[in-house]
């Protein structure tokens, strides 16, 4: 025969409420980002049509991209989230993982000099959410870890595309449209290395 103690309602009760309060500290509001002096998009368009021609998101697909000092896309690499929670630890660890896969990190230097910008596909119109600041949280944080400026948060909705605390955005592509042909005036950039379809880290996560 086994002797214990069952936990007491306001025992649970704090442990639910301390957990709540930590993941929701792993968000970054609206306002927070919009002030958050994140480098602006000479032609967002042509970076969310690229992206949407090479990996041909759906809802649940994020895409995370390292852009050069001219914009010309070096690596990317897209994954579907597996869990329903909307933490920012969790997804700057994914992103970072993500990272680590395509491209080296920058830290030997001192400034940044290339830029990671993060497109979410999702359900829902383009206003900003919870899970959008935990993206948000995530990213940040996965950029200050690989030695990257922290770009662009861009979701992709099937209203279309909107760069979120800048208010630019358009219909298309959006998260139901045929992917687009990439096509600019200069040479077309080489073809980034990509990650996997799903991550690890979202997989062992969502198991728990």
């Amino acid at each position: 025969m086994t002797f214990g103690f069952a936990p007491s309602t306001a025992a649970s009760t704090s442990t639910s409420t301390d957990l709540s309060a930590s993941t929701t500290g792993r968000v970054l509001e609206l306002a927070e980002w919009a002030a958050a002096g994140i480098p602006l998009l000479r032609n967002p368009r042509e970076v969310v049509s690229g992206l949407h021609a090479r990996h041909h998101p759906r809802p649940a697909t994020a895409i995370v991209a390292v852009l050069d000092p001219d914009e010309r896309l070096r690596a990317s690499a897209s994954f579907t989230r597996r869990t329903t929670q909307a933490d920012g630890w969790m997804f700057r660890n994914v992103l970072l993982d993500q990272l680590r896969r395509v491209i080296p990190h920058d830290l030997r230097r001192r400034t940044p000099v290339r830029t990671a910008v993060l497109l979410y596909c999702r359900e829902g119109d383009a206003r900003w959410t919870q899970e959008d600041g935990a993206w948000m949280w995530g990213l940040r944080d996965a950029c200050t870890l690989h030695g990257l400026r922290c770009g662009a948060y861009i979701t992709l909705t099937r209203d279309g595309w909107q760069v979120l605390g800048e208010g630019r955005g358009g219909r298309r592509p959006s998260a139901n449209s045929a992917p687009e042909s990439f096509a600019t005036s200069e040479s077309p950039p080489p073809l980034p290395r990509t990650g996997g379809a799903a991550s690890d880290i979202l997989r062992r996560a969502a198991a728990r």
